[in-house]
């Protein structure tokens, strides 16, 4: 799948992120671009998924032969950057004149419906999908209010790299979980079905943490997050987020203190 047998460029990355998506000139035929070929990499992986995505196939759907789109992209893992890039689309606008806890959730609540819309997104490694305009427009508008929350600096980046992270795993795992196939008694492998499955193994005596929790929870925990989140995303990472940023409340308000005590 890759010509180019060297390692990680760069320098041709960021060409292809930032200065290879010009439009064609206009004619009866569109000229070939790095725009256009990101454009229908990512209608092959909507239909068909990550593994259905070739240069050949590419090349197939645009009607034009495979040595032409090497020739814009040489290789599959800088075909992967462009297309993660591309794929994730503008992020959104957030409310940058009220609490910035509403505007953190808002831009959790677009990243979180982007993975569900396009789930192979989050099968392109991490290393292929940083540095375009893109992604680095979801990071800063992601910053924007954890700056107004009083972070300062790498604060900010490391918070704003914790939270993507956190909406990553949590959308993987979901997703892994409602795509598994079912069981042999025909339940559905979601969480709730899977928790009950696991209560049959789980006994205090080897794993007393986990019955503990098992033991206290009930439908109703998370109930308040699943009320104001069921058209955003799911009470398990809501309650995640609302904790991480009571933390980022606490941490400012500490720093606060310190400097007015000197």
């Amino acid at each position: 799948m890759t010509r180019d047998s060297k390692g990680p460029d760069p320098q041709r990355s960021l060409t292809l992120l930032w200065a290879g998506r010009a439009r064609g000139r206009r004619g009866p035929r569109p000229q070939l671009s790095v725009e256009r070929i990101a454009q229908a990499a990512i209608r092959i992986a909507d239909t068909d998924g990550l593994d259905a995505l070739s240069m050949q196939r590419i090349a197939t759907e645009l009607g034009y032969s495979t040595m032409s789109i090497y020739n814009h992209i040489p290789s599959k893992d800088l075909l992967l950057e462009v297309v993660a890039d591309v794929g994730a689309g503008k992020p959104p606008e957030l409310d940058s004149t009220g609490d910035f806890r509403h505007a953190v959730r808002q831009w959790v609540a677009a990243l979180w419906a982007g993975f569900q819309t396009r789930p192979w997104l989050l099968r392109v490694p991490l290393g292929h999908s940083s540095m375009g305009p893109h992604q680095l427009a979801w990071l800063d508008r992601l910053l924007q209010p954890l700056l107004r929350a009083g972070l300062v600096g790498g604060e900010a980046r490391a918070a704003a790299l914790h939270l993507t992270a956190v909406v990553r795993g949590q959308a993987q795992i979901s997703i892994a979980l409602t795509s598994a196939p079912p069981a042999d008694e025909g339940l559905s492998r979601g969480e709730a079905e899977l928790a009950q499955l696991l209560a049959t193994f789980i006994n205090p005596r080897d794993y007393p943490a986990l019955a503990a929790v098992q033991a206290a929870e009930t439908a109703a925990d998370l109930a308040e997050h699943e009320r104001a989140d069921r058209e955003a995303f799911p009470g398990a990472l809501s309650f995640g987020v609302d904790r991480f940023l009571d933390g980022v409340e606490a941490w400012v308000a500490a720093k606060s203190h310190r400097r007015d005590n000197g």
